[in-house]
């Protein structure tokens, strides 16, 4: 079984920052894009940022100068490294790969979510 865990989320103050990782495993020949997404209450899911496997990135322009997007491919880990946040960045942050399994097929997976808040 492929699955996404993610780690990291939690209550922060405006300003502050938060570091989110997500891992994937189980039977995984290649990852392709690696992202994050977000949803806010009574908000559709947009994309944050997302990088590919030779390391180029994407980012939604809210974040940009921000949030940095990283990935480490020996551990098909992801990492998004949140500075100076804000309270519209609160959110449930999901994970996102676009992965090839050991059996060659290709599948997109989604993690559980992480819930991120920014308040005083």
């Amino acid at each position: 079984q492929v699955q996404l865990v993610e780690s990291g989320g939690g209550l922060v103050q405006p300003g502050g920052s938060l570091r989110l990782s997500c891992a994937a495993s189980g039977s995984i020949f290649s990852i392709n894009v690696m992202g994050w997404y977000r949803q806010a209450p009574g908000k559709q899911r947009e994309l944050v940022a997302a990088i590919a496997t030779g390391g180029s990135t994407n980012y939604a322009d809210s974040v940009k100068g921000r949030f940095t997007i990283s990935r480490d491919n020996a551990k098909n880990t992801v990492y998004l490294q949140m500075n100076r946040l804000k309270p519209e960045d609160t959110a449930v942050y999901y994970c996102n790969a676009d992965l090839v399994l050991s059996s060659g097929r290709r599948r997109t997976i989604w993690g559980q979510g992480t819930q991120v808040t920014v308040s005083s």
